[in-house]
């Protein structure tokens, strides 16, 4: 029996974490949820992009008493990885305090219920009717409905 391939079981994972990511922020209807699959979006990028900066048998970028490493990992990688995470936490608090901020106003964290608050308060801003749905029914006059349901 082989071993198996860490280098492969890596890079399955890393896609792994893309796609459970993309796919509960497409498939998700609580903005908690959604905050949480961009969360798991962005590790599976950050392990992406550290997995191609690695090399088998390289060895840090550290020059110890003037020796240099026959091979080294690219060190490039790390430094975007560890700016992204930087980035990605600070972005990740401000998901999560415009999700309270929504909660404490709405009372809830589904989005279709959120659209129709958002919709109705944009509009009543606006000054203008909401906007209607081209397949509704046209208003029919209640006359016309008695005469003919009798």
């Amino acid at each position: 029996m082989t071993p198996p391939d860490i280098g492969l079981m890596l890079f399955t994972a890393a896609f792994g974490l893309v796609g459970i990511g993309a796919l509960g922020i497409v498939m998700a209807n609580h903005l908690v949820r959604i905050v949480l699959s961009i969360v798991l979006l962005e590790t599976g990028a950050n392990l992406l992009l550290m997995l191609s900066g690695y090399r088998a048998g390289a060895v840090a970028p550290i020059i110890v008493d003037g020796v240099v490493p026959a091979s080294m990992v690219d060190p490039v990688p790390q430094a975007l990885v560890l700016t992204a995470i930087v980035i990605g936490v600070a972005v990740q608090a401000f998901m999560m305090t415009l999700v309270l901020r929504l909660y404490t106003v709405y009372g809830t964290l589904d989005i279709r219920e959120l659209r129709t608050h958002l919709e109705r308060d944009l509009a009543k801003a606006a000054g203008v009717p909401l906007p209607g749905s081209a397949d509704a029914p046209l208003d029919v006059p209640a006359t016309v409905m008695r005469k003919g349901g009798s």
